[in-house]
C-alpha cells in the first residue's frame, strides 16, 4: 500500500486538476468547486456562500496570486498550488513564511497590503481580523465547516487541523538502545535531547508544541512555567530550536524533531529520502496521565484592500472544495471536511489520539497568545 501510495501523490495535482477544470453553468450540480461558464474571450466563474455569492471574470486574475504562508514543503500545498494554476491559470506564490511572520508584515504594510489572503495557524488569523486586516468573505463550503473553527462574520475559516505530535528516526533510536517515547518526559534522556529538533512558539507549530508540553506537565494558560523549565532543560541537554530539520533529519543528523502529526506520516509515507521502516511517529501525554498532543487549526482569511480579491476568493473556494480538501489527506493533514471523505489506514491508532490529544479554547488562546509566546521565549531563553 506504501508504494501505491507515494506513486498517487505524485500524480494528485494532475487529477484533481482534471476534476477542477469541468466547468458548469450551475453551482448546484456540485458545491466542490466554484462553478464556470464560458463567455466569449473571458471565463465567468460563480463563487462564494449564500450572501457571498458572486460571479468573477477570468480577465480580473493576476498571473500570480500572494497568499501569505501558502508555501512547498508545508501540508501538501505544492500539489494544490499546481493544480489550482493548471486549472485556472493562476499561480501561487510560494511563500516561506510563518504565522507569526505573516502577522508581522501585515502590521508593517498595514497601508500597502500586497498579498491577496492570510492562511496560517487559526488563531493568528483571529488576531489579524481583531486589527482590522481581514475582510469578510465566506467561501463555497462554508457551511460544512464546524461553527467553533469559524467565525460568524466570515473573516476567518479554519480548512484543516493537526496535532502536535513528535517523530523519531527508529533505527537510530535502535541502535541507542531507546523505546518509543510515549511520554514528554522520555524526551528528557541525554541520548534524545542531544539531537532533538523543534520550532519557537513565535509560529503556529512551536506555540502548539508548548502548549502540549505545559498541558502534559500541569500547566495552563494562566501557569507556563512547567513548559519553561522544559525547554530551558533539553536546550541544556542540546536541544535546537531551528525552523529547517527535515533535511538533517533524513541524513541521521537530528534524529527526533516535535512538529505536527501529519509532517512525520508524510516523511514516512511520501518520501523516499529514508526509509519508510526508519521513520517512527508518537503522540505524547504526561506522565501522570495529562493530555500532551494539541490539536491545532489552521485556515485562511481575505485581506482588507487585498490586491486582486477576485483570485483571492477563486483560491480560498477551491482549497475548501472537497478536491482541494483531499489534496491536504494526501499529505495526512486532516482537513476540516475529513467527515466527507475517507482517512487514510496510515494514520495513528485513534486510541493514541484518545489518549494525548486535547483542545483549548481559541478564543482564549487569541487573548493571551502574544503574551504566552512572549513569556516562553523570555523566560527560557529561546
Amino acid at each position: 500500500m506504501v508504494s501505491t501510495r507515494r506513486s498517487f501523490i505524485g500524480g494528485s495535482a494532475a487529477a484533481v486538476a482534471g476534476l477542477a477544470g469541468c466547468l458548469t453553468t450551475s453551482s448546484s450540480e456540485s458545491d466542490a468547486d466554484a462553478t464556470g461558464s464560458g463567455g466569449g474571450d473571458a471565463e465567468t466563474y460563480e463563487v462564494g456562500y449564500q450572501d457571498f455569492q458572486t460571479n468573477i471574470e477570468a480577465t480580473a486574475f493576476p498571473d500570480m496570486l500572494y497568499f501569505y504562508c501558502v508555501q512547498s514543503g508545508w501540508m501538501n500545498w505544492p500539489s494544490l498550488m499546481q493544480s489550482f494554476e493548471d486549472s485556472y491559470g493562476v499561480a501561487v506564490h510560494d511563500d516561506d513564511r510563518s504565522s507569526g511572520e505573516a502577522l508581522q508584515h501585515m502590521r508593517s504594510h498595514s497601508n500597502n497590503m500586497t498579498h491577496s489572503g492570510y492562511n496560517g495557524g487559526y488563531t493568528y488569523g483571529i488576531v489579524a481580523r481583531n486589527e482590522g486586516f481581514t475582510q469578510a468573505y465566506k467561501p463555497q463550503g462554508w457551511d460544512k465547516v464546524p461553527d467553533s473553527l469559524k467565525t460568524d462574520d466570515g473573516h476567518v475559516t479554519a480548512t484543516r487541523r493537526v496535532t502536535t505530535a513528535v517523530t523519531y528516526r527508529k533505527d537510530i533510536y535502535e541502535e541507542r538502545g531507546l523505546d518509543e517515547p510515549t511520554t514528554w518526559e522520555d524526551l528528557l534522556q541525554p541520548e534524545i535531547m542531544q539531537d532533538l529538533a523543534l520550532q519557537t512558539p513565535q509560529a503556529a507549530v512551536g506555540l502548539a508544541a508548548a502548549l502540549s508540553v505545559n498541558n502534559a506537565r500541569g500547566g495552563s494558560m494562566d501557569d507556563l512555567q512547567p513548559v519553561i523549565d522544559y525547554y530551558e532543560r533539553i536546550q541544556e541537554g542540546g536541544a535546537e530550536f531551528t525552523d529547517n530539520f527535515l533535511a538533517q533529519f533524513s541524513r541521521g543528523e537530528y534524529a527526533t524533531f516535535i512538529r505536527y502529526d501529519y509532517s512525520g506520516l508524510d516523511l514516512k509515507y511520501n518520501n523516499d529520502e529514508v526509509a519508510e521502516e526508519n521513520v517512527g511517529v508518537a503522540l505524547l501525554g504526561g506522565e501522570n496521565g495529562d493530555k500532551g498532543a494539541l490539536n491545532m487549526p489552521y485556515g485562511y482569511a481575505l485581506l482588507e484592500g487585498a490586491p486582486n480579491p477576485a483570485a483571492g476568493k477563486l483560491f480560498m473556494d477551491y482549497v475548501l472544495s472537497l478536491e482541494g480538501q483531499q489534496q491536504f489527506l494526501d499529505a495526512y493533514v486532516r482537513p476540516i471536511r475529513s467527515s466527507e471523505l475517507e482517512l487514510p489506514d496510515e494514520f495513528i491508532d485513534p486510541s493514541e489520539y484518545d489518549r494525548t490529544e486535547f483542545q483549548v479554547d481559541y478564543g482564549q488562546l487569541v487573548e493571551k497568545q502574544e503574551g504566552i509566546i512572549r513569556e516562553i521565549t523570555r523566560g527560557a531563553n529561546i
